[in-house]
Order: C-alpha cells, then structure tokens, then sequence
C-alpha cells in the first residue's frame, strides 16, 4: 500500500520513526508532521523525517492517512478533532498501547467516509524525542490492530498493510482483549521496572551492576506518558498486579519456610519461560 499524503501526528519517537520508515520504503508520497513542540517539528524537517509540518486541521485536511502518536490520553480527543477536517476516504490509526477507552471514544463519531482503526505497534524504547527516529524500528515486529464488529474490513485492510509495508507483521485482536494481555506484557514490566528502581537507597547506587541496570531499564521511560497509560488500563493492570503479587508471596513464603525445593522450582519456572522467549 502507498499513501499519497500521510500525516504523523506527534513526531517523537514513534511518530519520527513512522515518517522515517514511510520516507525510505516509499511507502508514503509525502509526510506532514504535527507537533505541539516546534522544537521537535524542527528536528523532524532538520533530519528529512518529514516534507513539511502544519496544524492538526490542515494536515489532515491535506492527508489520506493519519496516524496519532501522542500519550494515550491526549489520542481520541486528536482524532476527533482531526475527523471533520478529513476528506472523505481518509484513515486514522494510533500507535497508543491501551485500545478499549479511545475505541469507545471514537466509535461512531466520525464524519461520513471517515474511519478509524486502532493500531499498537509493539516497538520502541525507553527513549523518546525524534532524534532517536529509526527507519528500521518496526522491521520484523508486531503490530496488533484492534478493529471491532463495526469496522469496514477495508479499512482494517488497508491500515494492516500500511503496517506491512514498514516491515511489521500484523496481529488483529480485540480492543479489550488486547489491554489485557498488554496488562501483563508491557505495562506491569513497567510498573515493575519503576518500582524495583525506586527502592535503592542513593548510597547503594554504586554496587549496581548489569542485572539490576538491565532489569529497571523501563524505570527510564517518561513518567508523564506511563502514568496515563496505567490509567488508562486502570483494570486490567491491577489484575495483572494481583497475578504478580501472587507469584512473589509464593517466593517469600518458600524463603519463610527455608525451602530450598519451592525455590528452585519457582525459578525454574521463571527460566523456563523466558527461555521459550528466545525462539519467537
């Protein structure tokens, strides 16, 4: 698939890399980027991430493709007020990692021609900014698409192939469905990260070697944006946590207990799945 004008709204990190990838696998004619920041639109035409920048009414005006990439409570209010600018035939998708509240928001309130579909490319880090644009972010990843019973199976189509076309694979789940599991694999890893970072006394900082760096790694990302998404995901996220609180009073209760058994088994089991990892 090949969109005439495409529209990034928000060229951060994923945004950038979006009009980075869509630049040079030809996938997009022309690029307009949208951003509160000039300083990040500046970057963005400094770097040739994007053909020219504007304001949300006349880029989507202008686009028969926009993609959201803001924090996920700023997402359904963007694309409603992007709707009636969009021509007839424009698509709209989003890179936010929860799906069931801006579905809900969004669903069948749009202009006549105008659709939407939620999009969650599972790619990115705990950098953010569009100097770390990269082309090459979503080749040989996953994008999970959320459409419902209401989406026209053309636009789910045609938002999956544009995914196609940056080099991802394409997942389609349900919205909810997918905040569940996204609950478990991205947004308690998170929560988690933040957490274990968050209980090193400042005097200890120097005894930190590789596996406590590598495990808070997330602790790095953007409190502004994990914040909303945890929100966001309230339910599902708190379940996850419930899951996870079960799992360290099985640790604590072995340790309690001097059981050297229990605790072999419990690790086990942790490195048996995260060997499994290694081969998807």
């Amino acid at each position: 698939m090949r969109v005439e004008t495409l529209a990034i709204v928000g060229v951060g990190l994923l945004g950038g890399s979006i009009a980075l990838a869509a630049r040079r696998r030809r996938a997009a004619a022309r690029v307009v980027g949208v951003d509160a920041s000039r300083a990040a639109l500046d970057h963005a035409l400094g770097r040739a991430l994007v053909d020219a920048v504007a304001g949300l009414p006349e880029a989507a005006a202008a686009a028969d493709f926009v993609v959201v990439c803001t924090p996920v409570d700023c997402i359904a209010s963007q694309i409603l007020a992007a709707a009636p600018a969009c021509n007839p035939g424009c698509l709209l998708t989003d890179v936010g990692s929860t799906k069931a509240e801006i579905v809900r928001a969004v669903e069948g309130c749009l202009p006549p021609g105008v659709a939407y579909v939620g999009s969650h490319p599972l790619a990115g880090s705990e950098k953010h900014g569009p100097e770390h644009a990269d082309a090459a972010l979503f080749e040989r990843r996953q994008v999970i698409v959320t459409p419902t019973p209401r989406t026209d199976p053309t636009s789910l189509d045609r938002v999956s192939s544009f995914w196609e076309a940056l080099g991802a694979t394409v997942r389609v789940m349900d919205p909810e469905e997918h905040d569940r599991a996204l609950a478990l694999t991205s947004h308690l890893p998170h929560l988690v990260a933040s957490a274990l970072a968050a209980v090193l006394p400042p005097e200890l900082a120097p005894l930190t070697a590789t596996g406590f760096r590598d495990t808070t790694r997330l602790a790095a990302s953007s409190p502004a944006l994990w914040s909303a998404i945890l929100q966001a995901n309230r339910a599902a996220v708190l379940e996850a946590l419930a899951r996870y609180g079960e799992r360290l009073a099985d640790f604590r209760a072995a340790l309690e207990a001097n059981d050297r058994a229990a605790l072999e088994a419990l690790l086990a089991r942790g490195k048996q799945v995260k060997d499994s990892l290694a081969d998807r």
